[in-house]
């Protein structure tokens, strides 16, 4: 099964209705790519949102056939915190009720929360529990698209590649907890009580020097009882203490190897008789829905080019053929536009710095203009002033009106 996000997805596609308010998905190659058409992906697009999208294809089992699972995410928002993986579901999924605790088979992608916490979650359901790899795989963390691939064989291994290059791979079995371990600890065996494991020891021939002196104080040698000394009243008289100057230290035997060393004793193990080899483990008989299930406190990541198929030659072809036509190109746009970004962040934050010198120096002006007009006035403006006032009376008499109008 091959899905693009291209045009007519929301026929493809179902939103779960099983809360009012999840996350709208919408059809975009984002703001830098390599094909503005063949680029185009489902696009996370509202910040601090869940999201449940899900698509349906006919049932298929991966019994005894290898399962490969593969998409392109790319976090151009710089995610800091949410999902961009996908799930795999049974038949039975009601699509427009799909939320958090739907029963799914397998969880796979990158997972991001913080800077030192984003990896590769890789969950995989066995008798009706879900369980964690026990490895630690990191993530890409940048803002390229990039292709994620999941290999489940029929032998029970497995393989995880990020844009086709593999980064974990080996046993099922060793690296999720599914069954008991093949081996125990024998709860019979103990240590022998003269088992030695000290790497070195203390030298039993080394002996402390006898002019070793190893007190950092001594009493004064010249201190003197005082004459009016009472010892019933008193007590006992001690003299005054004063720095050894012959002081060397502690004194330590000197560290050999030691010649009786055993080792670290290590438990024998035994066969663990509660262990019985499952061939069946991560056999799922009726795969039939894809979904996104997920949460995301920065929105804009780009889901696409969805793949299922029991050829991983195919998926890796299929990975060349769309990611990896895309990735130089987009990566070259990707650091134009950051560029140019970075540049007309730097021209707006000009325009303000030199609005603010502006209004700073209109203010400045102002005030100087009003001093010099402070400065202006002296007695000899008086006469104009009489004269001002004389000329209105004059008006006044003549009974002359005139309309104020606004100066533009």
């Amino acid at each position: 099964m091959m899905q693009e996000s291209q045009d007519g997805w929301k026929k493809r596609w179902v939103e779960s209705k099983h809360r009012p308010d999840y996350g709208k998905f919408q059809l975009t190659a984002g703001k830098f790519y390599g094909d503005k058409e063949k680029d185009k992906g489902l696009q996370t697009s509202e910040d601090a949102k869940f999201y449940a999208l899900s698509t349906r294809f006919g049932p298929f089992s991966n019994e005894n056939e290898t399962l490969v699972v593969q998409f392109s995410v790319k976090h151009e928002q710089g995610i800091d915190c949410g999902g961009g993986y996908v799930k795999l579901f049974p038949d039975t999924l009601n699509q427009e009720d799909m939320h958090s605790e739907s029963e799914y088979y397998v969880m796979f992608g990158p997972d991001i929360c913080g800077f030192g916490n984003n990896k590769v979650q890789v969950i995989l359901r066995y008798q009706g529990k879900y369980h964690e790899n026990n490895k630690t795989i990191k993530c890409r963390i940048n803002k390229d698209t990039h292709l994620y691939t999941l290999i489940i064989r029929p032998n029970a291994t497995y393989e995880v590649k990020i844009d086709n290059q593999q980064v974990a791979a080996g046993d099922l079995e060793d690296d999720w907890d599914f069954l008991p371990p093949r081996k125990i600890k024998d709860p019979y065996a103990r240590k022998p009580r003269k088992w030695d494991e000290r790497l070195q020891i203390e030298d039993p021939e080394d002996k402390k020097p006898e002019d070793w002196e190893d007190f950092e104080y001594i009493p004064d040698p010249d201190a003197k009882k005082p004459d009016d000394w009472n010892e019933e009243m008193d007590g006992e008289w001690e003299g005054p203490l004063i720095p050894n100057l012959n002081y060397k230290g502690q004194w330590k035997p000197r560290i050999i190897d030691n010649p009786n060393y055993q080792g670290e004793w290590i438990h024998p193990e035994i066969d663990n008789p509660k262990y019985k080899p499952d061939l069946t483990i991560c056999h799922y008989y009726n795969i039939s829905v894809l979904g996104l299930d997920l949460w995301q406190v920065k929105s804009g990541s780009i889901f696409d080019n969805f793949l299922l198929t029991n050829d991983e030659e195919f998926a890796e072809e299929v990975g060349n053929k769309t990611w990896g036509i895309r990735k130089d190109v987009e990566t070259q746009w990707r650091e134009l536009y950051e560029e140019m970004e970075k540049r007309k962040q730097e021209e707006e934050a000009e325009k303000t710095k030199e609005k603010e010198e502006e209004r700073e120096d209109d203010i400045w002006g102002i005030e100087e203009e009003g001093s010099e007009e402070d400065s202006a006035e002296t007695p000899g403006n008086d006469r104009q002033m009489k004269e001002d006032e004389a000329e209105s009376g004059f008006l006044g008499k003549n009974e002359v009106r005139v309309d104020e109008k606004d100066e533009l």
